[in-house]
Parts: C-alpha cells; sequence; structure tokens
C-alpha cells in the first residue's frame, strides 16, 4: 500500500501521509516512504520546496501504537522517527496541518521549518497519557518557540493547544480557514519557490544549526556558506537580473 503519496506542482512538492483510515498513523512503511519522499525532494533539482499535508480529517495522530506493541518505533537509521524527524530535507519543508497533529504526528510537523494550520486544529503531545513521552524532538523544538509552562503544561497534562494559540505564540507561522491549509502552503510554498535555490538551503540551515551558540559560532559557521552561495552562478544571476529589471533565472539546485 502508498502510504505516502508525491506530487509535483511547479516547482513545489506535495508529500501526503496516505493512512486515513488510521488518522496517518506513522508505522514502519510510512516512516520508509516518508524518508524516501525527503530524498527525491533534495535529489530533483526542478524542485525547490516540499508541503508536507495528511490525507483525510488530519494531519497525524501519532505513532501507530499497535504496530509499536509488535515492532517497535517506526524509525529510519539516520533520519530517526517517521523518517524526517532526525533528519529532515536540506530544502524548505511546510507542514500544512487540518484536525490535529498530536503526538509523534506534531512531531512530524515540527520537523518542517514552517507550519501552517487550520484554525481549531489541536496540536499536541499527549503521549505520557499512553505511558510514553514526547521523544521524537518536540521537547527540543516547542522550547524554541513557546514559553517554559506551555511546553511544561503541554507535555505533562497531554492537552492539547489550539492552532490559534498556537499562532499566537508563533509556533504556527500562518492560520487559515478549515480545510485550507494546503492551499494556503502551496501559495506560500510557490512565493518561497520563487527565490535561488542554494539561497534558501543556506539560510535554512543557518538559522537551523545557529539555534542557541554564540554570536562568534554564528560568524564562523555562516562563513562555510558565504563562499557556496555568493560565488555561485545564481549569487551572479540574482544581481544582474536586479541591475537589468528582469526576473532572474536560477540555474544552481
Amino acid at each position: 500500500m502508498t502510504e505516502v503519496t508525491t506530487e509535483k506542482r511547479d516547482r513545489v512538492m506535495i508529500i501526503t501521509l496516505n493512512r486515513p483510515e488510521a488518522m496517518n498513523a506513522v508505522n514502519q512503511a510510512l516512516a520508509e516512504q516518508l524518508a524516501a519522499a525527503m530524498d527525491a525532494l533534495d535529489n530533483d533539482d526542478n524542485l525547490s520546496v516540499g508541503v508536507l499535508t495528511g490525507a483525510g480529517r488530519g494531519f497525524s495522530a501519532g505513532m501507530d501504537l499497535k504496530d509499536f506493541v509488535s515492532v517497535g518505533m517506526p524509525v529510519v537509521e539516520g533520519r530517526g522517527f517517521g523518517g524526517i524527524t532526525e533528519k529532515g530535507p536540506k530544502k524548505p519543508l511546510i507542514a500544512a496541518v487540518e484536525g490535529f497533529a498530536l503526538a509523534g504526528g506534531l512531531e512530524l510537523a515540527l520537523s518542517a521549518d514552517i507550519i501552517v494550520a487550520a484554525k481549531g486544529a489541536k496540536l499536541g503531545i499527549p503521549e505520557v497519557s499512553v505511558g510514553l513521552f514526547a521523544s521524537a524532538g518536540a521537547l527540543l523544538r516547542l522550547p524554541r518557540v513557546l514559553p517554559y509552562s506551555q511546553v511544561m503544561k503541554m507535555a505533562l497534562t497531554a492537552t492539547p493547544m489550539l492552532a490559534e494559540e498556537a499562532y499566537s505564540f508563533g509556533l504556527v507561522a500562518e492560520l487559515s480557514e478549515k480545510g485550507e491549509a494546503l492551499e494556503t502552503a502551496i501559495t506560500m510554498a510557490n512565493k518561497i519557490a520563487k527565490n535561488a535555490p542554494l539561497g534558501l538551503m543556506a539560510s535554512k540551515e543557518v538559522i537551523r544549526e545557529m539555534q542557541g551558540r554564540t554570536e562568534a559560532e554564528f560568524w564562523e559557521y555562516q562563513s562555510t556558506q558565504l563562499d557556496k552561495v555568493f560565488t555561485s552562478k545564481d549569487g551572479i544571476e540574482g544581481a544582474t537580473a536586479f541591475a537589468e529589471k528582469r526576473a532572474p533565472n536560477w540555474k544552481s539546485c
């Protein structure tokens, strides 16, 4: 069965978790197929951005607990839970959340660079209510965005946060009306895809890798990206196109 489907729209790849009958719960097959989709996104020179969404009434309810009991956590070597939480794609990724993103499902969304969520969607890490804890990145990533007390509340009470509240804290980058999260995310992805591929990947890497580092570490790390981007064909093309008042024709990937 195809647990993850992909569709290309211009320079955007739409990646859909496709287990609606199981609320897109993550099993081993889904994890492996999601990892393969990340590789496909990164390896296709005609793609600049990915959008991750879920089929049916919600994004993902998290780990498939029945499979967990019988075969363990659905992890992919080198990429972690769900094939994405420890290593996502090099290219920008937007999560489009309808209905719910709970437990490992929220951790999949947190592995994206931007979350778009529909009004009323529930975001939570209720693992403690089933004898576990949020072990696939939420306890690392949520404190970078939410106040300490809010992360503790989510982790210890197992109570989800509505998308509207998550938006007010900055966890959700953009709110949509119900049923419109995917199209809102695609609109944002198209805006991103107009920009230079190397610049996008460098920006993503520097922002992600420099969380919590000192200013000196930032400048040292950023220098590794400067020559690669500023001396690239796209670096020259972007400046030339701006001077000539025309749209750039990106050549790098």
